[in-house]
């Protein structure tokens, strides 16, 4: 897990941003988020914003780490924020926080993850990324 997982940055190529809610049937017995649920969610953010960026499908390669922070209780709203953080030939390396909130309680990151996606092509082998769609990275 890389110290710039907390913001996006220094250096991104595109971010998204997913709201869910946590509802009974995402949690487990405790009565919060299931950790299977939470990996998932992060899982699909690192797919949208790759594809996004690639402008070809992709697949995962690898879950590089996943750290729960915090029970996310039912009835919290989680904001899954993922950004590219590194593109090479045809893999992208993609960080993805969850900050989950509740009425009247300050927002609270829950969930952090990094994911290696791979642009593929039809027949799933990987492809070159063309750099020149890329959008400069940012800063902020």
């Amino acid at each position: 897990m890389t110290a710039n997982m907390a913001a996006t940055g220094p250096a991104s190529y595109g971010a998204i941003e997913l709201r869910e809610l946590v509802l009974p049937v995402l949690a487990n017995h405790h009565g919060t988020l299931f950790a299977g649920q939470g990996l998932q969610m992060m899982a699909k953010a690192a797919f949208l914003v790759a594809r996004e960026l690639a402008q070809q499908e992709v697949v995962m390669a690898s879950v590089a780490g996943a750290e729960f922070l915090a029970p996310v209780p039912v009835g919290a709203q989680l904001t899954l924020r993922a950004w590219v953080s590194r593109v090479g030939k045809s893999s992208m390396s993609v960080n993805v926080t969850g900050q989950a909130t509740r009425l009247s309680e300050p927002p609270q990151v829950v969930l952090q993850g990094a994911f290696e996606m791979v642009a593929v092509d039809m027949a799933g082998a990987p492809v070159i990324i063309d750099r020149g769609c890329l959008p400069q990275p940012s800063t902020c």
